[in-house]
C-alpha cells in the first residue's frame, strides 16, 4: 500500500475509533463535557498545534511562489476575479438552499411546548455559562456588520506586517505577500534570487507537513473521541435533531450536488473523482474543525493528488481558508431561522431576504477557527430583530443562540469540511485559468 492511501486508513480508523470510544466515554464517565475536553485538548496539542504552526508561514510563502510564478499583472487580475466570483456565487447559493431547507423542513416548528420550554431554559443556561463565547458574541453584536467588514478592511490594509504575523491575522499576510509578489516579479532578474529562496523555504515547509501527516491518525482519533464524549451521538436523536439533521442534509446537497456540477460544467472534471483523490484534507478538516489548521495538507493534497497546478493551489487554497465559507453561509442560515421558529416567530420574504444577505457577509468575516460561525450568527439574528422591531414584533433574545451551542461541534466538523471542500473545487477550477508550465504538472 503506499504511503497516501496508508495515511488515508489510518485517519479513517481514527475517526471511526474516536467515534466509537467517544460514545462509550460519554454513557460510561459521570461529567462527559470535563473528559471530552480532556480528549480534545490532547488532539489539539498533538495534530492541531504543530500545523497551525505552520499555516501564517506557508500562507506568506505560497502566496509569493503563486504570484510570481504567475508572472503578469492583468493575468493575476483575472486570476483574482475569477476566483472572488467563484467564491461569493457558490456562498450565495449555499446560504439560499439553507434557507429554502430550513422553512421548508420548519425542524423548529412542531415540537411539544414542554420540549420548547426545556430548550429555551436550557439554551439560556448554556448562553450564561459559556463567557468567553457570550463576551465574543457581545464584541460582534456590538460592531454589528459594519464592524465585521471594517475589521476586514482593515486586515485587508495592514500597518505592520509582524503585527499581522503575531496575531495569526492571514489576510493581512496574504495581502503583503500579493504585494511583494509583484514586485519581485516587476523587478524581473533582480529579484530572482529571493524568488528561489523563497521556492526553496516554500518546499521545506511543504516537507514539515508530510511529517506532520503521520500525526494525524493520532490527532484526529483524540479530536473525534472528545468531540462525541461532549455531546454523545444520541443528540441526533433528541430535540435538535431535526435541526441537525437539516444542517447536514444542506450541508450534503451543496457537497455532492452544487459543487460537483459547478466542477463538471465548468472545470470539466470528474467531481466524485477529484473528491477521492482530495480525500486526506476532507478528513484533516473534519477531525481538526478548522480550515485554516487543515491548509497545509490542502495544499499539499491537491497539487501532488488533486490535480490542481501549484499556481492555482498557492493562491486562491489561503484566499479560501480565509474568506471561502460554503458551510459556515449554509449553517448559519439554517440556525437563524431554526431558533426564531423555535421561538415562535414567523419570519417574511424580507426577513429571509436579509438572512442571505446578512449570513454570506457574516461568514466572510468568520475566521477559520472552531465555532467562529458562533461568534457572526449574532450579526445576523441582529439584523433580523431590526427588521422585526419596524413591525413591531418582538425579537429573538441573544441567548437563543444558547440552544445550538451543545450540538455545535459535531455541525461544526461538519461545515469546515464542505468549507475545505469549495476550496479545493476552486483551486481546480482555477487551474485551467493558471496552468504549470511543467508538463508533468499538466498531465496531472
Amino acid at each position: 500500500m503506499k504511503k497516501d492511501g496508508l495515511i488515508t486508513v489510518l485517519i479513517l480508523v481514527g475517526l471511526v475509533g474516536g467515534a466509537v470510544l467517544g460514545q462509550i466515554l460519554h454513557g460510561a464517565v459521570p461529567d462527559p463535557v470535563e473528559t471530552g475536553n480532556s480528549w480534545m485538548s490532547v488532539g489539539k496539542i498533538v495534530l492541531v498545534r504543530p500545523l497551525m504552526l505552520l499555516v501564517l508561514p506557508l500562507v506568506f510563502l505560497s502566496v509569493v511562489v503563486g504570484v510570481t510564478s504567475i508572472g503578469d499583472p492583468s493575468r493575476l487580475g483575472i486570476v483574482g476575479g475569477t476566483t472572488l466570483l467563484y467564491y461569493f456565487s457558490t456562498m450565495v447559493a449555499a446560504v439560499v438552499l439553507g434557507a429554502v431547507l430550513v422553512t421548508t423542513v420548519a425542524p423548529g416548528e412542531g415540537l411539544s411546548p414542554e420540549a420548547i420550554t426545556s430548550l429555551q431554559s436550557e439554551g439560556a443556561a448554556q448562553y450564561e455559562e459559556n463567557s468567553g463565547l457570550r463576551n465574543a458574541m457581545g464584541t460582534a453584536n456590538e460592531k454589528g456588520l459594519g464592524g465585521a467588514w471594517m475589521n476586514i478592511l482593515e486586515q485587508v490594509i495592514p500597518k505592520n506586517f509582524f503585527a499581522e504575523l503575531a496575531n495569526g491575522r492571514t489576510l493581512g499576510v496574504i495581502v503583503f505577500a500579493l504585494l511583494l509578489g509583484l514586485a519581485l516579479a516587476a523587478i524581473g532578474d533582480a529579484g530572482r534570487p529571493a524568488v528561489d529562496t523563497l521556492r526553496s523555504l516554500f518546499d521545506g515547509v511543504m516537507r514539515l507537513v508530510l511529517w506532520i501527516l503521520w500525526l494525524t491518525p493520532i490527532g484526529v482519533f483524540f479530536l473525534v473521541t472528545g468531540t462525541v464524549a461532549k455531546i454523545g451521538l444520541g443528540a441526533l436523536a433528541g430535540p435538535l435533531g431535526a435541526y441537525m439533521i437539516t444542517v447536514l442534509v444542506g450541508l450534503a446537497i451543496h457537497a455532492f450536488v452544487t459543487l460537483p456540477i459547478v466542477l463538471a460544467v465548468l472545470g470539466r472534471v470528474n467531481p466524485f473523482a477529484f473528491m477521492l483523490r482530495m480525500r486526506k484534507a476532507l478528513l484533516t478538516a473534519f477531525g481538526t474543525d478548522s480550515s485554516s489548521a487543515t491548509l497545509p495538507v490542502t495544499i499539499e493534497t491537491a497539487v501532488d493528488e488533486g490535480g490542481c497546478s501549484k499556481r492555482s493551489a498557492n493562491f486562491v487554497l489561503p484566499l479560501g481558508a480565509t474568506v471561502n465559507m460554503d458551510g459556515t453561509a449554509l449553517y448559519e442560515a439554517v440556525a437563524v431561522v431554526f431558533m426564531f421558529q423555535l421561538w415562535g416567530i414567523d419570519l417574511g420574504m424580507g426577513e429571509l431576504v436579509i438572512v442571505v444577505v446578512t449570513a454570506t457577509l457574516a461568514a466572510v468575516g468568520a475566521a477559520g477557527i472552531p465555532s467562529a460561525g458562533l461568534v457572526t450568527m449574532v450579526i445576523v439574528v441582529t439584523a433580523v430583530n431590526t427588521s422585526l422591531a419596524g413591525r413591531g414584533i418582538e425579537p429573538l433574545p441573544l441567548e437563543a443562540i444558547g440552544v445550538i451551542i451543545g450540538v455545535d461541534r459535531i455541525l461544526d466538523m461538519c461545515r469546515t469540511t464542505v468549507n475545505v471542500w469549495g476550496d479545493a473545487v476552486g483551486a481546480r477550477l482555477i487551474t485551467r485559468l493558471a496552468p504549470d508550465d511543467e508538463p508533468a504538472a499538466e498531465a496531472a
